[in-house]
């Protein structure tokens, strides 16, 4: 600020000292004659101290000295120096499964030391750093006032745990921001049954253990054994013995599931019992399975008994088997003796076909060779096969009779005389 003083005393009545408090990070300069100038001597924080209250005094030379004061506010305006501020850097939520959607699990808070909009804070999720969570369809924030909320009902044996980062930015400009980790642990229900592994359950005839008659107390007949999908109490199990065909006979231990004999046997004891074993877990409230098996009593593991039920889809099974195999293998054999007929009837056909045509041999020479059936295309009162040849520029197609393939040729057939070369004429004029 700039100011002026002034006394209306001459000399050093009228000569102004002017002066501030010391602890004050301001300075006053003259300028000219009786103005004043004051300045920052060092930066401000607004955070620190928002407003000065700065009294000016000013004081003449004379006897007495004379003074006057006045009382300034200096006001500091705000800049967005300063980001966003978790209340914590880092929260942990719980959730318990099974929840109801939308629920609300927690919040996280950022304040901002500015002021105005540059103190107003707006929240959001951050991506996860695992590509492979799922985080906008877990959970949702409200931009305004950071609160969490659960978009669907989480499941513990599905997933256990996950955590994300929130980001708190403000509306300055430029914005400045921050960011705290969040982790949700969700908390384990009784939503789930013992389950028996052995023995399986599978909803045909329970499983049949042979127990020898000459048994001791204590023996130990089998074992239940169960899981639970749930944790901690939830999932501790004790075992009871629900039914039995003769109480008193067998006992089962509460903590292992132990299946054994309680007195000794005797003759007047069935041979066969059926038992049902209660597994319970320590949930709130418990939830249970049962488990059915069948002891029986033989005087010797060598001893022959009851068949289990599974046994005759296997054998029948195996029976389907061997009737296909056999179908397949007298399709493979009629198929073979089929093909091993056709290809005899084709050689005897070829081989007969082969003997009624006559086969005549070229001879070598300048002329070419024919052959030539004269069956049934004369006036000849039997069939002959010769063999001849023809020149390739004869003009008058004439054949010359050489000599018979086929020997013992009678005489008669040929005409009177023997030694002259016999010429007939056929249907078609040609000499021979």
């Amino acid at each position: 600020m700039i100011f002026s003083i002034q006394d209306i005393d001459s000399g050093d009545n009228g000569r102004i000292v002017c002066s501030i408090p010391e602890d004050l990070p301001f300075v006053l300069k003259s300028s000219v004659e009786n103005y004043y100038t004051l300045e920052t001597e060092r930066p401000l924080d607004r955070e620190s101290t928002a407003e000065y209250n700065i009294t000016i005094t000013a004081t003449d030379l004379g006897i007495p000295r004379l003074k006057t004061e006045y009382n300034t506010t200096v006001l500091v305006s705000d800049v967005n120096d300063n980001s966003p501020t978790f209340t914590q850097t880092s929260y942990t939520l719980f959730v318990r499964e099974n929840n109801s959607p939308a629920l609300h699990i927690g919040s996280v808070s950022a304040t901002d030391r500015d002021s105005g909009t540059n103190a107003q804070v707006n929240y959001s999720l951050l991506p996860p750093q695992d590509p492979h969570l799922p985080l906008a369809s877990l959970v949702s924030i409200n931009a305004d006032n950071g609160h969490l909320f659960a978009l669907r009902s989480l499941d513990y044996e599905a997933l256990q745990a996950f955590e994300f980062r929130v980001g708190a930015s403000d509306r300055g400009s430029p914005a400045l921001s921050s960011e705290a980790l969040v982790r949700v642990l969700v908390l384990d229900a009784n939503d789930n049954s013992p389950f028996v592994l052995y023995p399986l359950q599978n909803g045909s005839a329970p499983c049949t253990e042979l127990v020898p008659r000459a048994a001791e107390p204590g023996y130990l007949v089998t074992k239940v054994v169960a899981v639970d999908g749930d944790s901690g109490q939830n999932a501790w199990l004790s075992y009871q013995l629900l039914k039995a065909t003769e109480p008193g006979l067998f006992s089962v231990w509460a903590h292992n599931g132990e299946v054994r004999i309680a007195r000794l046997l005797s003759e007047r004891d069935a041979a066969k019992h059926r038992l049902v074993v209660l597994v319970k877990d320590n949930g709130e409230p418990p939830r249970s399975a049962t488990a059915t098996l069948q002891v029986l009593l033989v005087d010797g593991f060598s001893q022959p008994y009851l068949p289990l039920p599974e046994a005759a889809p296997a054998h029948a099974q195996a029976d389907s088997i061997t009737i296909s195999l056999v179908v397949a293998l007298a399709s493979v054999s009629s198929l073979f003796l089929f093909s091993v007929l056709l290809f005899v009837v084709v050689r005897l056909c070829r081989r007969s076909r082969a003997a009624s045509v006559g086969r005549f041999s070229v001879p070598e020479g300048p002329f070419p060779g024919h052959l030539v059936d004269m069956s049934g295309t004369g006036t000849l009162s039997q069939s002959y096969q010769y063999e001849v040849c023809l020149t390739g520029g004869s003009g008058t197609n004439e054949f010359k009779f050489l000599k018979p393939v086929v020997p013992n040729i009678q005489a008669e057939g040929l005409g009177k005389n023997s030694e002259e070369n016999p010429t007939f004429r056929n249907s078609f004029g040609f000499n021979f």
